[in-house]
């Protein structure tokens, strides 16, 4: 299984964090999705991750990934 970790600095919560999991669950592959709003980071595991994907589920959600 794969792990993928993105840095999404404008989720501060609840609302947040559920829209990002929503959209990135219905990606392909996806398996789990974990958000942490004090690290900002939202962590995907699953089998042949397509992160631009992932990227595009947290653009879709609201939210910009940063590098």
């Amino acid at each position: 299984m794969s792990e993928l970790t993105f840095h999404v600095p404008g989720m501060s919560c609840g609302h947040c964090e559920a829209a990002v999991k929503g959209e990135v669950a219905k990606v392909a592959g996806v398996a789990d999705v974990a958000v942490d709003l004090t690290t900002k980071l939202v962590t995907v595991h699953g089998d042949t991750l397509d992160e631009a994907a992932i990227v595009a589920a947290i653009d879709e959600a609201g939210y910009e990934v940063v590098a």
